[in-house]
């Protein structure tokens, strides 16, 4: 599902075309069990210091950005712990997971961020956009700097998540 009014100046208000969508999800008492937001994947470099982080975070990742993250608040942290396991038992790609609060710079960043306010249990996917991409919304920011086949492995990983997320839980 794609959404519009993602980006600022509608980010995070009553606009906001995830948030229109997760409330009416949550006044129809719709089951959703998993919301996964894409944020870039396709960015990825295995240099020393490609990677960075918010304030306080840095020293626990790898300096290298060549690992998609998964990324809750605490509150999905089931989600994440599930989703990462799944990922792991079927991508060959390194991955990183984390329940940081939502006050972290870049945790709500995209429309999970939505699915949270109605308590949704959501999570970002991410090559983590501009603590890793110097293109990330600039004119440079062009078909030709993603790497296609690492962006490839992660959304066959994914298809794994899902296909996992959406089978019947077993009795």
């Amino acid at each position: 599902m794609l959404f519009p009014n993602e980006e600022p100046p509608l980010f995070q208000t009553a606009e906001m075309g995830s948030l229109i969508y997760a409330k009416a999800c949550r006044a129809a008492n719709d089951n959703i069990v998993a919301m996964l937001s894409l944020e870039t994947i396709g960015y990825y470099r295995d240099e020393p210091d490609t990677q960075k982080y918010p304030p306080l975070i840095g020293g626990l990742f790898p300096s290298e950005g060549n690992f998609i993250a998964f990324v809750s608040n605490p509150s999905s942290r089931a989600l994440l712990k599930r989703v990462v396991a799944i990922f792991r038992e079927h991508a060959a790609f390194p991955s990183e997971g984390a329940a940081l609060p939502s006050g972290v710079p870049g945790v709500g960043w995209s429309d999970h961020w939505a699915f949270w306010q109605v308590g949704y249990p959501a999570l970002m996917v991410t090559d983590t956009a501009p603590f890793r991409n110097p293109n990330y919304h600039q004119p440079t920011d062009t078909p030709d700097t993603l790497d296609y086949d690492r962006m490839a492995r992660v959304v066959d990983g994914l298809a794994s998540v899902l296909q996992s997320l959406a089978a019947p839980e077993p009795r």
